[in-house]
């Protein structure tokens, strides 16, 4: 049997990219002190002695685009705003269940509308002002203003009156930021008031766009008050050093109210966008952990993992709540044609893409992943299917590719990147006979291309992204990602039925109902009008050094603080 064009054009591929699993690691940097240079074998030797700090190498395909709490939003950004800066609740890395940080307790009112956070008095800045109830209340207002354009401030709408305020548009219009329903009671206790009840909002509140940010070294440092030498922060670790592209160094931070009980004293953050590079640097002992970010290990790489038998009892696998998918510019020809959208959906073949291009997690037609509460199941969307895709293309004018002009993907570029680029542009080479330009580019150069303020002419007509839950409900998956107001609503979609129904489920109080409207919304944005296409959940596949214990969260950043460096 004739193997597709696509199929055998990524199989080179893997193999080009396997061959070169046995180049030479380049020589990892030198450490700063001489208790650090000792190999993974004397590090570990020396996680008991208080002579010898205890040092962790780690590493990410992308350096962060932002370490400002209140303007993160991608993964590669919150995982080290975690390790600095402390939320309300924080989600257990290994349970995910919601438990205290800042807030020792709390409480709902009956109707469901106020939450009222009890903090914790002995948490400190780094600088040793005390934390308080004010620096939330400030947080959240600058999250929440226009004008600071937090691409985050969404996940923030079930507060009172903050998407009215942050869809404010100014200079034109004004708002009254003291009519947004957050408010420090006293330095110790702060309340919110919602719009309407939400379960979730425990959830919300462990998120990093409302932690508590020093408001007095943004004020005197601006834009730079995130840098190394001017930052502020609370939580267990303190960035020391960043070399853009490179690395960046943490280390435990002394004001950290639970100081005594972090094991780790530095933790030094490798940029490395070859994972193969990535590979051999963790076979030769110069990195501790790899593949524990957004990005999973590349196929060639897992497979050679799976036959060695050191490197697979250090394999660790399982679920995460994400979800990846071709973006559509629904405002830009040809993809203003939503048969055009479908048409590109269904020729994806998802099954083969999860088991031979990615190597791990499941295949996807909806957005939000089985775990999720109102997460359809069986699933809903589109499905694979070659000749529906033809059927699609050729109803929307262009039978069998004939007069379909050339488009692009964009995307970031990493190893296994390249390689789902590549086999997408095959597939719908094979499939629908149209072209397809790949335009790879570098992690946050080209989420700010794909931001819903980019001009369209500007736009790709098909671009990557994906989604990490922060929490286990679709209120935000299809409501907080894809609303057609209340969200960045990348794919620019207008205003429907779907949306209506999102945000009238996140206020919808019987829990049956709405799993019933969730089930509605993904079948009419995913397969209906086909806003994106998603085609993999994906799973974690992360390789840590055996005399390192930790979680493996499905939901939660990671939490460096927790994870313990033993003898072997």
């Amino acid at each position: 049997m004739r193997k597709p064009l696509w199929y055998v054009l990524v199989l080179a591929l893997v193999l080009v990219l396997a061959a070169g699993c046995t180049a030479a690691a380049p020589a990892p940097a030198a450490a700063p002190a001489a208790g650090a240079e000792a190999g993974a074998t004397e590090q570990a030797a020396d996680a008991s002695s208080s002579a010898s700090p205890v040092m962790v190498r780690v590493s990410t395909v992308s350096e962060p685009s932002t370490l400002d709490p209140n303007l993160a939003q991608d993964s590669y950004s919150i995982t080290p705003i975690e390790q600095m800066f402390l939320g309300l609740t924080n989600l257990n890395n290994e349970t995910g269940a919601v438990e205290p940080e800042l807030a020792e307790s709390w409480t709902v009112s009956d109707d469901g509308l106020t939450w009222t956070f009890n903090m914790r008095k002995d948490a400190v800045w780094s600088d040793g002002k005390p934390v308080t109830a004010k620096d939330v209340e400030y947080s959240v207002k600058r999250a929440v203003k226009p004008e600071t354009a937090s691409p985050y401030a969404y996940v923030l709408y079930s507060i009172k009156n903050a998407a009215a305020i942050n869809q404010t548009a100014v200079p034109t219009d004004t708002y009254d930021i003291d009519s947004l329903g957050v408010k420090a009671l006293d330095d110790y206790t702060v309340q919110f008031t919602l719009e309407a009840p939400a379960s979730y909002f425990e959830s919300i509140s462990s998120l990093w766009t409302l932690r508590p940010v020093p408001s007095w070294a943004i004020e005197q440092f601006g834009d730079a008050w995130t840098d190394p030498e001017n930052i502020v922060v609370n939580g267990p670790y303190l960035i020391k050093e960043w070399r853009p592209s490179e690395l960046l160094v943490f280390e435990k931070n002394p004001s950290y109210y639970n100081a005594a009980n972090v094991q780790i004293d530095r933790v030094e953050l490798n940029v490395i966008t070859d994972q193969n590079t990535e590979l051999a640097l963790y076979e030769s002992g110069d990195l501790d952990v790899i593949g524990d970010g957004a990005t999973s290990l590349p196929i060639e790489a897992l497979t050679r993992i799976r036959e060695d038998s050191t490197l697979s009892a250090e394999l660790h696998v399982g679920p995460r709540a994400a979800t990846t998918y071709v973006g559509f510019t629904m405002t830009k020809p040809p993809f203003d044609n939503v048969l055009v959208r479908k048409a590109f959906s269904a020729a994806i073949d998802r099954e083969t893409m999860v088991r031979d291009v990615v190597g791990s997690g499941v295949p996807a037609t909806q957005f939000a992943p089985k775990g999720v509460f109102g997460a359809p199941d069986p699933e809903v969307g589109i499905a694979s299917d070659p000749e529906q895709a033809k059927a699609w293309l050729a109803e929307a004018g262009y039978p069998d590719g004939a007069g379909f002009p050339q488009v692009t993907y964009r995307y970031f570029s990493n190893t296994l990147e390249d390689a789902i680029a590549q086999a997408l542009q095959a597939m719908w080479s094979e499939t629908l006979n149209v072209n397809v330009e790949l335009e790879p580019m570098e992690f946050p150069a080209f989420l700010a291309s794909t931001a819903p303020s980019v001009p369209v002419e500007e736009m790709p007509e098909m671009w990557r992204l994906g989604w990490t839950g922060d929490y286990p409900d679709e209120n935000n998956f299809v409501y907080e990602v894809f609303h057609c107001t209340d969200s960045e609503n990348r794919p620019r979609a207008e205003c429907t039925q779907a949306d209506e129904l999102a945000k009238a489920a996140g206020h919808e109080t019987d829990q049956a109902k709405r799993v019933e409207m969730y089930n509605q919304v993904e079948q009419l944005m995913f397969g209906d009008e086909v806003r994106v296409a998603p085609y993999y959940h994906r799973g974690f596949t992360t390789l840590t050094k055996p005399y390192i214990q930790r979680a493996y969260p499905t939901f939660a950043p990671v939490n460096w603080d927790t994870w313990k460096v033993t003898e072997h």
